[in-house]
């Protein structure tokens, strides 16, 4: 007779935890990105400990990349009038440079400036290391690749917007060229952000 009495309070305190566990974040992986202080498009200092405390979505362009970056930066724009209309506001965009020689701070501010920006103090572009330094970095804290083309201006690199955490570890990688999973990561963001809060 206890045991029957006791079942459906067991099934509320089960359905009670699953719901509760049902919005939260689930991290895909756990990257330990590298400290770094670099150079932003207003020729400021930014570094990994500026963000600590912030969820961010990172991406690897360079300005006169012609082919993949003009999609990512429209499709980052994207992300951010969608984060704007969900009333998301304690994030950050980061972009670093992988063609650094070239992209200076002014070239990155006019480069930002090609785009439907919504916030501009959302965005970090930046430079100020070798080419060979953001190479190493990429590997190393994105998992990603950065190579340049023999004989070419152009710089290899994958296509990804990383998610990074509030104690800057890159926690979800999503397609940013093609197919982009919006809803995915407004979600994402949300419930990092909440998590953080």
């Amino acid at each position: 007779m206890r045991k029957k009495l006791l079942l459906p309070y067991v099934l509320l305190v089960v359905l009670i935890l699953s719901a509760c566990s049902a919005g939260g974040f689930k991290a895909d992986h756990n990257y330990k990105i590298a400290p770094f202080e670099h150079t932003n498009q207003h020729n400021e200092k930014v570094s990994l400990d500026d963000l600590k405390g912030k969820v961010w979505l990172a991406q690897f362009v360079y300005t006169v990349c012609t082919a993949a970056c003009p999609p990512m930066m429209v499709n980052m724009t994207e992300v951010e009038k969608k984060l704007a209309e969900e009333g998301v506001e304690d994030y950050k965009i980061v972009s670093f440079s992988i063609d650094p020689a070239v992209d200076t701070p002014e070239v990155l501010q006019e480069y930002l400036e090609m785009y439907d920006i919504q916030d501009e103090g959302k965005w970090e572009m930046l430079t100020g290391y070798k080419q060979e330094e953001i190479a190493k970095f990429a590997a190393k804290s994105f998992k990603t690749a950065v190579a340049n083309i023999p004989d070419s201006v152009d710089v290899m690199h994958a296509t990804n917007f990383s998610l990074v955490n509030q104690d800057g570890e890159v926690v979800k990688t999503y397609n940013g060229m093609t197919d982009v999973p919006y809803d995915q990561i407004i979600k994402d963001m949300k419930a990092l952000i909440k998590e953080g809060a």
